[in-house]
């Protein structure tokens, strides 16, 4: 029996022109309304079409599937939400205490912000997982994040900076996951974000405190 054949999520073509680049934002720009108001249900690339004012074709210029468009969507997201990050933790003029706290809490808003969207990508999760794009976000991701650590954990050993990368990453991702996937309500997700910002602090110290 064949395999059965993925959808491609990459864009056909990247504008060229700024006349095809505006086509194009108007296409995102439609696609984010259809996702915000309808739902992942009823995502369609005709339905993003109908929303943007152009012909179905015009989309299919540079989106081959839904998919591919709900991948862009993604791929913006991630360069915007790690931008975002990086300069957080890299505001020297806070302790880094403080700025994991402010982390924590703009990471738990992000990813309250994006449940839809991940919702609409659940079906093709494989396929972006390993798309070059995610793998450059997520290694962007842990660069901010071992840069960082080095500069709280000066003295820590390899090993130790490598387990503490590694367990903020995680359970960042995985209590993100479940609180947008709760539906918090927004005083629920702020003492939800203090908690675990709580819970870092107190371990980093516990391992600034080890000789």
């Amino acid at each position: 029996m064949s395999k059965p054949q993925t959808p491609f999520i990459s864009s056909r073509k990247r504008p060229q022109q700024s006349r095809s680049a505006d086509l194009v934002a108007t296409i995102l720009e439609a696609a984010l309304q259809v996702l915000q108001r309808e739902g992942a249900q009823k995502f369609t690339t005709a339905r993003v079409a109908e929303r943007a004012g152009v012909s179905v074709g015009s989309v299919y210029q540079y989106f081959p599937n839904k998919a591919a468009i709900l991948f862009r969507l993604q791929s913006d997201e991630w360069r915007q939400t790690g931008g975002m990050l990086r300069e957080i933790l890299q505001d020297t003029q806070q302790a880094p205490l403080e700025r994991l706290r402010s982390l924590v809490h703009a990471f738990i808003r992000s990813e309250c912000e994006e449940a839809q969207m991940r919702s609409a990508l659940t079906d093709i999760a494989p396929q972006y997982n390993d798309d070059p794009e995610a793998q450059e976000a997520w290694q962007y991701w842990d660069q901010t994040v071992q840069v960082f650590i080095e500069e709280l954990l000066p003295t820590a050993t390899a090993a130790t900076r490598s387990i503490v990368e590694e367990l903020i990453s995680t359970t960042l991702s995985s209590a993100g996951e479940h609180v947008s996937a709760n539906g918090y309500p927004t005083d629920r997700i702020d003492d939800y974000a203090d908690a675990m910002a709580d819970m870092f602090c107190v371990y980093l110290s516990s391992v600034k405190s080890k000789k």
